[in-house]
Parts: structure tokens; C-alpha cells; sequence
């Protein structure tokens, strides 16, 4: 959380496009648990126009209705979920939540004392904090009620895929 807090501010305008998530290993019950169900990252078309949940698939990328993941399970279960078979079933679990509408929005707030760019989820009680690590790379915390301490990811601005989800990067 040190090297969080020493990070910069982030406008919301600087989250807009595309970006490729993966996360920081802290210990939490949540490390390496996304990217075993092929979590690819986030996409930010607007401020209200946002997709919390990208991932990856035969077909490319897709986005998920995080509403329809047992995210409370996934963190009271999170060894189980890491033994083989599950990640695999997980995988086309998730493929089952795919959506096309975005299910979070972009908002300035306050977190640790710093105002910054902050995604809240449509239907779950969480915000992703977000604070510059460099021009095209953010550090990330995922603050969920249900879980006594912060989930930390990393994203890093990526081309979007394809046309539709196409958004220009501004520049810090």
C-alpha cells in the first residue's frame, strides 16, 4: 500500500481505452485467481460507459456481468477454485456471464486521504481505486466490503481489439 499511496492521481479521462490487467502478489485471496479464469483487464469507453471485467476467449475478448460471478464464493473458496479441474470449468463459467452493456462507471473519489479516479461496480458493493505508476501504466485497488483487506492489480493501456471497442488514450 506504501507504493500505492506514492503514486499519483489519475483524471478519469486518463482510464478511457483499453487496458490489459494482471495481479499484484500480496498474499490476498484473490493473486493469480482472475488470470487462471482468463481475465484479461478493463475498458473504459466513458465515464459511464465502463467494463469492469474483460476477459479472454477462443473468440477474443468479452465482457462480464461481474453481478452474475459468486464473487463472495470465489474469495470464502479460493483454494478450491486453484485445484484442477476448476479453473478450466471456471473459464466456461464465466463465458456464460458474457454481456455487452457496461456494468460500472468512472467517478473522482476520495480514497486514503487522495482524490482519484474510481470505478464502482453497478451491482456489487466494490470500487477499483486507481492512481499513475507511469503515462501508460495504473496501479489498482479493489476495495470490496466483503473482504477485510485490498486486492491489488495492475493495468496497462493496451489498443483496444477491435473497432467498437476503439478509444483514444490521452496522455499524461
Amino acid at each position: 500500500m506504501a507504493f500505492f499511496d506514492g503514486c499519483g492521481i489519475v483524471r478519469m479521462e486518463e482510464m478511457l481505452g483499453c487496458w490489459k490487467g494482471s495481479g499484484v502478489p500480496t498474499g490476498h485471496p484473490f493473486d493469480g485467481l482472475l488470470e487462471a479464469f482468463g481475465w484479461h483487464g478493463k475498458r473504459f469507453g466513458s465515464p459511464d460507459e465502463t467494463h469492469p471485467l474483460v476477459f479472454e476467449g477462443a473468440a477474443g475478448l468479452f465482457s462480464v456481468n461481474p453481478a452474475l460471478l459468486p464473487v463472495s464464493l470465489a474469495v470464502r473458496f479460493n483454494r478450491l477454485l486453484r485445484t484442477p479441474p476448476m479453473p478450466v470449468i471456471s473459464r466456461r463459467l464465466v463465458r456464460m456471464a458474457r454481456t455487452s452493456k457496461p456494468r460500472a462507471r468512472l467517478r473522482m473519489m476520495e480514497y486514503r486521504g487522495v482524490v482519484t479516479a474510481t470505478m464502482s461496480y453497478d451491482a456489487l458493493p466494490i470500487n477499483d481505486h486507481f492512481r499513475r505508476v507511469d503515462a501508460d501504466t495504473m496501479i489498482g485497488v479493489m476495495d470490496f466490503r466483503s473482504i477485510d483487506r485490498p486486492f491489488l492489480f495492475v493495468l496497462r493501456h493496451e489498443p483496444c481489439e477491435d473497432s467498437r471497442q476503439r478509444v483514444s488514450h490521452p496522455r499524461a
